[in-house]
């Protein structure tokens, strides 16, 4: 019974189940494997399994497409993505058989710039999650420390939804977070940190919603439904907290981000700031090695008093 199903709906459950990918990232291969099987056919309406449309497709026949998203303004790093998921796609039907060869194997990812991550500076910061003189209701407090939350810790908008009351330890100083294929890692914090979210747990025992599970297995943030935060909510949350800082974009990743960059601005070892962040690769930390040196030349140009114009 189980060959039956549509071919992405088997795509989507090797996604997560054997490759372990976040629900965001499934999400965007399935529309990226529709949108080709769209591009074949010339209309949604003609495609009834997309997956059947694709596996059926030659190279020729993805350098059209690709070629199409370039021609109609698509960015490189979107036209990569897209390539890297037919890849996905054509591995998962090799692996059952389905198809004799990779068609995408050959085609050369887009080359892309990758520009320097957004952040935002630490007296916005300061200002942003400092403690307000008038008192707070529950949801202030619970948009404040969210936010602050994620400047303090790094933590992605996923992790930081699924925090359960267990994983906050207050006595230690600690957050046990489950990031990428659940890999878990310890993120310290501050006596303030601490504070704050004792605060708010004596603030939500009072509110009539607390539905989010019970005992140590609660979820810790909720909405005035008692639903968990959803990842929109979330970013809502923080776009609004974020409205008169001066960086551009406005975004839970944006405080992950501005998390990295001052701790390398202060002095934190690159290995360090790699495991808070839960990165499998120091490579990929070093991004904001790049950014603290751009920050630091910046300062000097201000700074300096041959440099000044």
């Amino acid at each position: 019974m189980a060959d039956r199903k549509p071919l992405t709906e088997l795509f989507e459950e090797h996604l997560l189940y054997e490759l372990n990918r976040s629900r965001l990232t499934v999400e965007a291969y399935l529309c990226d494997i529709s949108q080709f099987a769209t591009f074949l056919s010339g209309s949604l309406q003609n495609v009834e399994d997309s997956g059947q449309a694709v596996a059926s497709a030659t190279t020729a026949d993805i350098r059209l497409w690709l070629g199409s998203l370039a021609n109609d303004g698509g960015l490189p790093r979107t036209i990569r993505r897209k390539t890297q998921s037919l890849r996905t796609f054509y591995r998962f039907l090799l692996k059952r058989g389905i198809t004799k060869s990779n068609p995408a194997t050959d085609i050369i990812l887009a080359k892309t710039d990758k520009p320097l991550p957004q952040f935002v500076r630490e007296e916005e910061m300061e200002r942003i999650v400092s403690r307000p003189d008038a008192p707070e209701d529950f949801y202030s407090l619970r948009d404040r420390i969210m936010t602050s939350l994620l400047y303090t810790t790094g933590m992605r908008r996923a992790e930081i939804i699924s925090l359960r009351d267990a994983d906050a330890d207050i006595i230690s100083m600690q957050l046990k977070v489950t990031g990428k294929r659940n890999k878990q890692r310890i993120i310290p914090f501050g006596k303030d940190t601490a504070d704050e979210i004792s605060a708010y747990l004596t603030l939500r025992r009072s509110e009539p919603k607390e539905s989010c599970g019970t005992g140590r297995e609660a979820g810790l943030l909720f909405t005035h439904k008692g639903k968990r935060i959803t990842e929109k909510r979330l970013t809502s949350i923080v776009r609004e907290k974020l409205m008169n800082a001066s960086v551009a974009k406005k975004s839970p990743h944006v405080l992950r981000h501005t998390f990295a960059t001052t701790l390398l601005n202060h002095g934190a070892g690159i290995n360090s700031v790699k495991e808070l962040l839960g990165h499998a690769s120091v490579a990929t930390t070093q991004i904001y090695t790049h950014l603290s040196f751009a920050e630091l030349k910046k300062n000097y140009s201000a700074a300096h008093p041959r440099e000044k114009k």
